[in-house]
């Protein structure tokens, strides 16, 4: 039940990603640390501190950057590039693409700073097209942990895992509710069971969609909660049980309902299970300069909207 869910802190998910790295530099000496000059905003501090030596400052010059990062593996190196996801992506897609995605470059992609909930920064960073560009990508592994312990974990998973990777987190403090233990790439996990809709969710948004399921509950609605963190390779085999249990769906992610998470789940719907599906992100547009919480709400990503999705979507089931 998700009464059960106890709060254990509160912090943001890019010191997730700063702790991470810094546990895993210390077990792997291959893992190297870029940014284009934004260390102390990606928590880099601690890394720069211990090992001074497998740090590189790039600059404001992120495609040199992701250059950079390329010509490192072919030395063994580990690289994790670091920088705000709209210049992890959108800036430097080509890079990205020629450099590293086609040649199967095992760069690992650390983007902070995504979606809404940067906030006053405004539209020009915000971006919310990010997911869509790199899962696109043939062999890029894509993943947005919901909280600080999941982007910590998933940080140091990263690291054995042999590929490109799309690594995708957050800038504001954040509720923590999952163990770091609980984190596999590439499998979904299951917030809470039930039978009378399934709610598949990823980032900021597991706890919108956790906040919004509560009420459910207390409406007498049998609500599925399922984290799907690693959007690719998604667990197809979770998303396939639970929506042939629940015969409908509710998508949310911070980010733009195409090309997401939503259009992942669809497709799997599509092909194993036709259903109702409502999807809670942004629709086609851009965000805009405000605090976090009312972005949110204003572009309907908040709990009150996952809980219209739901009731819509059980509406249409029936």
């Amino acid at each position: 039940m998700l009464e059960n869910i106890q709060i254990t802190g509160n912090k943001d998910t890019r010191s997730g990603f700063g702790d991470g790295i810094l546990e895993a530099a210390r077990k792997n000496d291959k893992i190297v640390a870029l940014t284009a000059d934004l260390a102390g905003s990606l928590k880099l501090n601690g890394f720069m501190k211990e090992f001074p030596e497998r740090f590189i400052q790039c600059g404001i010059a992120e495609a040199n950057m992701m250059g950079i990062a390329a010509g490192l593996t072919i030395g063994g190196k580990i690289p994790y590039t670091t920088t705000f996801a709209n210049f992890s992506t959108g800036r430097v897609y080509d890079q990205i693409r020629q450099s590293i995605a086609y040649s199967g470059k095992n760069v690992k992609i650390c983007a902070s700073h995504a979606g809404l909930t940067l906030g006053e920064d405004g539209a020009t960073h915000q971006i919310l097209e990010d997911i869509g560009l790199m899962k696109m990508l043939p062999g890029m592994t894509v993943v947005v942990p919901a909280d600080y312990n999941q982007t910590k974990a998933a940080t140091k998973a990263i690291a054995d895992y042999e590929g490109p990777v799309y690594l995708r987190f957050g800038r504001p403090v954040w509720p923590i509710f999952t163990k770091e233990e609980d984190f596999v790439l590439g499998k979904a996990q299951t917030i809470c069971n039930g039978t009378d809709v399934s709610i598949f969710a990823c980032g900021h948004l597991v706890w919108q969609a956790i906040e919004a399921g509560k009420i459910l509950q207390s409406k007498g609605i049998s609500v599925e909660i399922i984290n799907i963190h690693t959007i690719k390779p998604i667990d197809e085999e979770a998303v396939v049980t639970s929506i042939k249990k629940t015969k409908c769906a509710v998508t949310a992610e911070e980010h733009n309902i195409i090309g997401g998470l939503g259009d992942s789940i669809a497709q799997i719907a599509a092909k194993n299970q036709p259903i109702p599906i409502e999807f809670v992100g942004t629709n086609d547009t851009f965000g805009e300069s405000g605090k976090p919480s009312e972005l949110l709400i204003k572009y309907g990503l908040d709990a009150d909207s996952i809980i219209k999705a739901a009731e819509k979507a059980i509406q249409r089931k029936s």
